[in-house]
């Protein structure tokens, strides 16, 4: 809790000026001291620690410009690279569903048994981690000790998300560096490719994400890529009567085949939208559509009815698309956030103050 006093004028004497407003019928309580001071007191509620609470400018007064600056870098980073931008959405996603929106997937260990060294997270591409460590070495140099790792990863993946074309949104603040991170905690907390819809959608109950959040958050495989190991079973041995997958359109399936033979390298990296994979746009909805989702946990969002209606909507309306992708990246923002004494602010992401 903050509270915030604004000092008025004095009143520097002006007592006769008073007493003819007060001739006119205008009351006035005065006290004639000189230099009296009005004293109005505006309380703020920026953050509680024990419920949670995000705000929007959160560091109006301590760091105004932490917005521009890790904007700023972003910028830089992107003119680098292009997978800057999916490379730090999925550091986001990844992140949040673990211990929490606080920055424990960007924790290094030197005995490899830190969040990011664990099966599911070794794929995560470097370039997410660089952006976050090169926008907070920026805002360090201006502000030191003041805004968390978690933050800065919060609007640094608004920033590339608007920088492939999407929406701008707001980004709520003051978020606290965990201070956990361990390998061994990561299994069962993230979706696979493999996940029916009923998988998905308790996944993302259990952050207070509902189905339509999470086939909103699922568009962001508009962008970004996999490897090829990650779907070559809907193309290989999907069952024993249907080795391909026969959700999958037959031509797509052969454009993969082509691009994923059998026993090729398994990092070879294949675009998540065939079609427009560097613009974040509707296009996924449209793919799942036309039987192209890469992930049978992509596709099984159009083939089961239960969400098929939600999936032709976006497919058919970007700007609906858009709107529900803003509310379910604010609510995803607010997973497991740390406030107040239930963390701390990292001084450099990758390892943790003590």
């Amino acid at each position: 809790m903050h509270k915030f006093v604004l000092l008025l004028q004095p009143l520097d004497g002006r007592e006769g000026k008073v007493k003819e407003k007060l001739k006119k019928g205008q009351i006035f309580k005065m006290e004639r001291r000189r230099g009296l001071y009005l004293l109005i007191v505006a309380t703020l509620s920026i953050v509680s620690g024990a419920e949670g609470q995000l705000v929007e400018n959160f560091y109006g007064f301590t760091c105004p410009n932490v917005e521009f600056m890790v904007q700023q870098a972003v910028s830089t980073k992107f003119s680098q690279t292009f997978v800057t931008i999916p490379a730090t959405l999925r550091l986001f996603f990844h992140d949040c569903f673990v211990e929490g929106c606080d920055a424990s997937v960007l924790i290094a260990s030197p005995n490899g048994d830190a969040e990011k060294d664990s099966s599911d997270n070794i794929s995560l591409a470097g370039d997410g981690f660089d952006t976050v460590i090169k926008a907070k070495e920026a805002v360090e140099a201006q502000c030191p000790g003041v805004v968390s790792c978690a933050d800065i990863l919060a609007i640094a993946t608004r920033d590339v998300v608007v920088l492939a074309g999407g929406p701008a949104y707001n980004v709520e603040l003051g978020r606290r560096d965990g201070l956990i991170s361990k390998a061994s905690r990561v299994a069962g907390k993230l979706p696979e490719p493999h996940f029916n819809l009923n998988q998905l959608t308790t996944m993302f109950a259990n952050h207070n994400l509902s189905q339509f959040d999470m086939i909103a958050l699922s568009g962001a495989h508009t962008l970004g890529f996999s490897h090829c190991d990650r779907f070559a079973n809907r193309l290989y041995s999907f069952t024993s009567s249907n080795p391909v997958d026969p959700s999958l359109d037959p031509e797509y399936a052969k454009q993969l085949m082509q691009m994923c033979p059998q026993k090729v390298d398994p990092s070879i990296a294949i675009n998540m939208d065939p079609v427009t994979p560097r613009t974040f746009d509707n296009e996924y909805y449209k793919n799942l559509v036309g039987g192209k989702g890469l992930f049978t946990s992509d596709q099984v969002l159009f083939t089961d009815e239960a969400s098929q209606r939600t999936v032709n909507d976006f497919a058919n309306n970007a700007f609906e698309f858009n709107g529900a992708f803003v509310t379910a990246m604010r609510k995803l923002g607010r997973v497991g956030v740390k406030t107040g004494n239930q963390g701390e602010i990292r001084l450099d992401c990758t390892r943790f103050n003590s």
